[in-house]
């Protein structure tokens, strides 16, 4: 669904204008990085299990069937590189993020790269910062004063939750929730997803002073502690353009109108994860919410654009990878 206000040209321009300057900022801190989500807090095997017995109208594609899914599933923080080889200390103000890779899926998928993936992409805000594309691209143009002092104004919601965004203390991924921000198919009807842990840490009034106390608060529970970690995924159904609307994406979809409804389990077992092997293969990971079934198609104008960006951005940065590794480039600082 597209937004009525734009029309295809449109909104393909302003896609344009996002992927530019992402491949700049990304060409200047750090062209094989990624340029969002860059600093892993961990990449862990796990499970993927479907709940039994579902009712009928909710047996939609990954969850068609009953069984245990293999996953990989990536701990992130939102924000860009601060500079070349620099990454944010966890102190920071930031979103933090969960991405899903559930594997061995058959069906028919939407991009072919990858055959039998399903990947689910969520953060720790219910929202996303921008209502439409439109407001996505010109929040690109902001620090750089090329916007009139109305547009800076009209702009001022988005900013307010960019605010909001980094401003929750998060002490351990592992124990928090996560949403889909943006709304997907569920077969003939439309939902959002969320991810919520079965053990949520009490608020945090202070945080660690390590900078990277997100990896290390994650190596603890599962690596010191031998713990396992569970979560609950849920989906929240569509049920109304004013209750849950479809294009306005800073408008959350309130429990009270749509209840979160579980159908499956993600379950990541005690497991030594902080090596470099596994680092590297979090690096060459590539995570879309266009790896997915028909069935759970993106739907929206900002899930329209990160169809492009997502791909665009991940098959610059393994470009340059594999340029470094079949030639070695001079030093540029």
């Amino acid at each position: 669904m597209i937004n009525p206000t734009s029309s295809t040209t449109e909104q393909e321009a302003m896609i344009d204008e996002i992927i530019a300057t992402s491949l700049q900022a990304q060409q200047r801190t750090g062209p094989d990085l990624r340029q969002i989500h860059t600093k892993s807090h961990g990449l862990l095997w796990g499970e993927f299990i479907i709940e039994p017995n579902l009712p009928e109208y909710l047996r939609v594609g990954l969850c068609k069937t009953p069984q245990t899914y293999p996953a990989w599933i990536r701990f992130s923080s939102g924000g860009a590189p601060e500079s070349r080889g620099k990454l944010r200390s966890d102190s920071e103000p930031d979103v933090r993020g969960i991405s899903i890779k559930v594997m061995n899926v058959d069906g028919k998928k939407i991009l072919d790269d990858e055959e039998k993936t399903q990947d689910f992409t969520l953060n720790s805000y219910p929202t996303f910062f921008t209502k439409n594309i439109r407001d996505y691209a010109d929040i690109f143009k902001a620090g750089s004063g090329q916007l009139s002092q109305e547009r800076m104004e009209e702009l001022a919601p988005a900013f307010a939750i960019l605010q909001k965004l980094g401003s929750k203390k998060v002490g351990n991924p592992l124990l928090i929730q996560y949403w889909s921000m943006a709304p997907f198919k569920f077969g003939d009807n439309i939902v959002k997803m969320s991810v919520k842990s079965q053990q949520l840490e009490q608020p945090l009034t202070t945080l660690p002073e390590s900078q990277n106390y997100l990896r290390e608060a994650m190596v603890k529970y599962l690596t010191e502690e031998n713990r396992d970690a569970y979560f609950d995924f849920f989906v929240q159904f569509y049920v109304d353009e004013d209750k849950t609307p479809i294009e306005n994406h800073i408008q959350e979809w309130q429990e009270s109108d749509s209840p979160l409804i579980k159908v499956a389990t993600v379950r990541i077992p005690s497991q030594k994860f902080d090596f470099e092997e596994r680092k590297r293969l979090d690096e060459g990971m590539f995570f879309t919410p266009w790896h997915t079934l028909l069935e759970h198609e993106p739907v929206g104008s900002v899930n329209l654009s990160r169809k492009r960006l997502y791909s665009e951005l991940a098959r610059h940065r393994r470009e340059q990878i594999a340029q470094r590794l079949r030639e070695p480039q001079p030093y540029n600082s």
